[in-house]
């Protein structure tokens, strides 16, 4: 981590990681970003429901890799800003000397990035300033906190929008997962589409038409999510609905998930890297 640097936020346009951060309930945010948040649930009122399915699917996910499958370290890439339940927070109640690197190339994330190191005594938490499109320099980052002998979860939560090809989003997955040695794991969740000019993305095309930062998002059908899980072996109840991966409560009457699918899968010993 580099602690010399501050980079320069404009507070008066509104933030994609700020935004995400108001839908979560977080205090992280601006007037500016509770707005535009406010403008893109008009358009796609499940926007809520979605990001919120993200991150309990996020907190479900690494509660049952640090539990049942025994991962005491995790590899977070576009860890965005800090709210309840970070990574690191659920993996070290259930396994205190849990070794935690969260990377994202945002500078507001990084300006963040004391409040994600603080990790329990027994344990790492740590912070790589780097792009998701370079894994060969956050693997050659992450090197020094966990140990690439031991299993290690791959955490990739609402981020893969950010790479609109397919071949190069794969190529990505690959490569991070190709590092990592077998019994780790890729926790993966994204949003989906089936037909074009949804009110999800009619929402985000306007957004991105606000003048912040666009969020190059290109939302896949999950048979194309799928694939990010080549070579893995899925673990029960395999891909689906991010709110229907292992709920710990029911769907409400008449209701019905929307937006995500997610999934966790297992490298195994003897497999080989997904082509």
């Amino acid at each position: 981590m580099t602690d010399d640097l501050s980079p320069e936020i404009d507070a008066g346009v509104p933030h994609s990681a700020r935004i995400w951060n108001y839908w979560l309930g977080g205090r992280d945010n601006s007037p500016v970003d509770r707005e535009a948040g406010d403008q893109y649930r008009e358009t796609f009122p499940d926007i809520v429901t979605v990001a919120r399915a993200s991150r309990h699917f996020l907190t479900r996910s690494v509660r049952y890799l640090a539990g049942e499958a025994g991962i005491r370290q995790f590899l977070d890439v576009g860890s965005g800003l800090p709210t309840a339940d970070n990574t690191h927070e659920v993996a070290q109640r259930v396994a205190p000397q849990s070794r935690i690197v969260y990377v994202d190339q945002d500078p507001l994330v990084l300006t963040h990035a004391r409040a994600l190191l603080t990790s329990a005594p027994e344990g790492i938490t740590d912070y790589i300033d780097s792009d998701l499109r370079r894994p060969d320099e956050i693997l050659e980052a992450a090197a020094k906190t966990p140990d690439f002998g031991r299993p290690i979860a791959l955490i990739l939560s609402g981020i893969m929008g950010h790479v609109p090809d397919a071949e190069e989003a794969r190529s990505i997955v690959r490569r991070l997962l190709a590092a990592l040695p077998p019994g780790s794991s890729l926790s993966l969740n994204d949003g989906i589409t089936v037909a074009e000019d949804t009110p999800y993305e009619e929402a985000q095309e306007e957004y991105n038409d606000s003048g912040a930062m666009p969020y190059v998002l290109r939302m896949r059908t999950p048979e194309e999510i799928a694939r990010f899980f080549d070579g893995l072996e899925l673990i029960e109840p395999g891909l689906v609905h991010a709110q229907l991966w292992r709920p710990e409560t029911t769907l409400p009457d008449g209701s019905a998930p929307v937006g995500q699918i997610a999934g966790v899968g297992y490298k195994r010993r003897g497999s080989t890297s997904p082509q």
